[in-house]
């Protein structure tokens, strides 16, 4: 095959009219259009950890230092990546089918192809599990603040006390019995309620809203961090020159320690929502000709716009500038829910500045929680072969069981953290070095890029696919191995010590995980049969 990438024709469909046309019976047929799709799978991947992750692992991993191993990641593992979840996401559901497992099972024609995409259904549903009860908090805040009660003065240990009892996080059960509980049910209720409505008149008319409402809340907080000068009065070195060099500012000796690039591709990793079965899902809604490609690199680029552009430039540079260095040390929820509402405090309109804040994180965790419900709802439609208000109600079920465990079990929120782990980070790198290892050698880059140039408005350079077939591997490898030597074994060891409850809850949650992979495998073998898929192919039902 020539090495010039202008030479590889694009692959004729077998039925141009059959493929262009959506799946039949299908709840949301196609995307109503191409930017649709792109704010969708955007919204997918802009959440809590562009606005309140990444300031902190910058600061914490060399400041501007940190940003070199950050971009090196984001070239040869997450932007090649991301087109091969569009590309293989579009080939599948060309076949007929919108749930991982069905578009595994048509990349790889291989028996335990299925089983791997049933890991792209499991991680979404388990990260919605407590993503969506965050995502209530943030929208509990914005409440509070628009009724002015989170006026709690400069006491940095007011917030955390407030959080604390806000989340339940000092007894297991105190959630069932707040306020949180209701808004909860009501963030529960519009995030169901978009699925139903499906892709296009749900999901995409959602995201075609809030992702233009975000870039204005933001850039309204932006432009008051950045006019906020120096509002300390006894330390007036603390002015916003002074807070974005805190976070920029590089110390180059961090680039001689490892943990710096396992924490910069980690970032890139989970920003992109690389691995999470999204992206594969969404695009399968896409006709032949849409442009995987370009879309790709667009929504990669949004992402890359607020978490770099906003979350890098307002939330630690405001922290900085009233609690001092201090605030570098802070984690995602002490940076979120703690140190930010007692910025906002000491803030000129802060009340205001607040809400608009926690309001744009809300729609923020929106857009990514209805993105990791409908892999799952794919999957039930296919699995069960059952209609969307069928459907609906087996995933509300499911969705009430596994938010309601972590919910309960909240004391030190241990359990949140515990899924976290397992599913949110571990299993993540492994679905998608899973991903990567079947684009390359199963599939083949040769036919990925004919695939990936299909309707495409840019060319990828070639060099990208042995960017995927070698070098992405690797790098995911070492990074997983590094990660499981670093967290491992501190895990293992909370998991042994049943004798206090919220190690007790973690158990049980691991337990409940263990049952939910043994359910959804028991589903997935009933289905997606290779052979009948050759035969399908071989008849001219699929292409």
């Amino acid at each position: 095959m020539s090495d010039d990438v202008s030479a590889v024709p694009p692959a004729p469909p077998h039925n141009a009219e059959a493929i262009d046309a959506p799946p039949p019976d299908s709840p949301a047929a196609a995307w109503g259009s191409r930017i649709g799709v792109i704010l969708a799978v955007a919204g997918s991947a802009v959440g809590l950890g562009n606005f309140l992750r990444f300031p902190g692992q910058a600061a914490q991993n060399g400041g501007g230092a940190f940003m070199i191993p950050y971009f090196i990641s984001l070239l040869i593992l997450g932007i090649p990546l991301a087109w091969v979840e569009w590309t293989i996401g579009r080939y599948g559901g060309l076949k007929g089918f919108n749930s991982a497992p069905g578009i595994y099972a048509s990349v790889w024609r291989n028996r335990f192809a299925k089983y791997l995409g049933a890991l792209a259904v499991l991680i979404p549903l388990s990260i919605y599990f407590y993503y969506v009860l965050i995502e209530a908090w943030c929208l509990g805040y914005a409440i509070d603040y628009l009724m002015g009660n989170l006026n709690l003065g400069t006491d940095v240990d007011a917030y955390g006390d407030h959080f604390n009892g806000f989340v339940g996080a000092n007894e297991n059960g105190a959630l069932f019995s707040g306020k949180t509980l209701y808004i909860l049910a009501a963030t529960f209720a519009l995030n169901f309620f978009l699925i139903w409505r499906g892709v296009d008149k749900g999901i995409e008319t959602f995201c075609k809203i809030a992702i233009p409402a975000m870039v204005v809340l933001a850039v309204i907080v932006l432009i008051r961090v950045m006019t906020l000068g120096a509002p300390v009065a006894d330390a007036p070195e603390r002015d916003v020159e002074a807070g974005l060099g805190f976070m920029w500012n590089p110390d180059f000796k961090a680039l001689l320690n490892g943990e710096t690039w396992l924490a910069a591709a980690g970032q890139i990793f989970f920003s992109l929502s690389v691995g999470f079965g999204v992206v594969i899902n969404y695009s399968s809604y896409m006709k032949r000709r849409d442009d995987v490609a370009l879309s790709g690199l667009t929504a990669s680029s949004m992402n890359e716009f607020f978490e770099v552009c906003l979350g890098g430039m307002i939330t630690l540079p405001a922290a900085f500038i009233f609690l001092g260095v201090s605030a570098g040390t802070l984690s995602t929820f002490g940076l979120g829910f703690n140190a930010l509402p007692n910025v906002f405090a000491q803030m000129p309109g802060g009340q205001w500045f607040g809400f608009a804040w926690f309001t744009m994180l809300f729609l923020a965790a929106v857009t990514s929680s209805v993105s990791m419900l409908n892999p799952v709802f794919a999957f039930l439609e296919e699995a069960l072969q059952i209609g969307r208000n069928g459907a609906v109600a087996v995933l509300l079920v499911l969705g009430i069981l596994g938010t309601g465990t972590i919910a309960f079990f909240s004391e030190g929120l241990m359990v949140l953290d515990t899924v976290d782990f397992w599913i949110g980070t571990f299993a993540l790198f492994v679905l998608a070095l899973a991903q990567v290892l079947m684009y390359g050698w199963a599939f083949g880059i040769e036919k990925g890029e004919r695939e990936m140039h299909v309707g495409a408005h840019i060319r990828v350079p070639r060099f990208v696919q042995y960017l995927l077939k070698y070098v992405s591997p690797a790098f995911l490898l070492i990074v997983f191995t590094a990660f499981c030597v670093q967290n491992l074994p501190d895990r293992l060891s909370a998991l042994a010590e049943t004798e206090n409850r919220p190690a007790l809850g973690a158990v049980l949650g691991v337990l409940g995980l263990l049952a939910l992979i043994v359910v959804t495998i028991g589903v997935t073998a009933r289905r997606w049969d290779p052979a009948e898929l050759e035969q399908k192919t071989a008849t001219g039902e699929i292409a």
